[in-house]
């Protein structure tokens, strides 16, 4: 079986997807697609993902069968669910949806706004495309704060990591680079460095990329 990633170093969802991979023990082939140079709307890339985004997994199965999947989310829950050990969701029925309320409220209520499609419109648009994307930064992550109290342990939902730390710790990545403190959340900034303790965040880090250095 062989894993190939199509994913961008900057993106995100691209991390959130390394990330588990990494928690997982799986190896993948790293496919670059430079979504500044518009790699994402080729014909060859649209066909393999419709929403012309990253990140797209494949999976060659023995059989000759491949697998296409995409939406980070959907793609960690599929990586659980046919690689259960280790868990990336708890066991218990609140702790999990606790857990997915979590990773959507990065998933759906920060990073969609912050995604460089949504910037281009801002900055087309007249407006302040960086003030933009803080602002929302900000209160996001003060609701993720917030709500996070109630399951903090060593990370978002005890003592292991969980989608939900997939999806903040590349949160936090982009939070520094738009110019909002990490410190300013300081059970985000906790959690953060626990994190960094594990290879496999620090090894899915952006700045680690295969492709970072030719796209900046």
């Amino acid at each position: 079986m062989t894993l190939r990633l199509h994913n961008y170093w900057r993106s995100s969802a691209s991390n959130r997807v390394r990330i588990a991979l990494g928690l997982k023990g799986l190896p993948y082939e790293y496919i670059a697609v430079n979504i500044l140079k518009g790699e994402q709307g080729s014909a060859v890339h649209t066909a393999r993902n419709p929403m012309k985004q990253v990140p797209t997994l494949e999976i060659l199965e023995p059989d000759g069968r491949t697998i296409e999947l995409r939406q980070s989310v959907a793609i960690l829950e599929y990586l659980d669910e046919r690689w259960p050990d280790p868990p990336l969701l708890p066991r218990g029925l609140e702790a999990r949806a606790a857990t997915r309320a979590l990773a959507e409220l990065i998933n759906s209520g920060i990073q969609p706004l912050q995604n460089l499609a949504t910037m281009k419109r801002v900055k087309e648009g007249g407006g302040d495309d960086r003030a933009w994307v803080q602002g929302f930064i900000r209160s996001g992550l003060a609701a993720f704060e917030a709500q996070v109290l109630f399951t903090v342990g060593q990370f978002c939902v005890g003592d292991r990591p969980t989608i939900a730390d997939c999806c903040l710790v590349p949160q936090l990545y982009s939070a520094e680079r738009f110019g909002v403190a990490v410190d300013d959340f300081p059970v985000c900034r906790r959690i953060l460095d626990a994190c960094h303790e594990l290879p496999a965040f620090t090894e899915a880090h952006p700045d680690k990329q295969p492709d970072a250095v030719a796209s900046t």
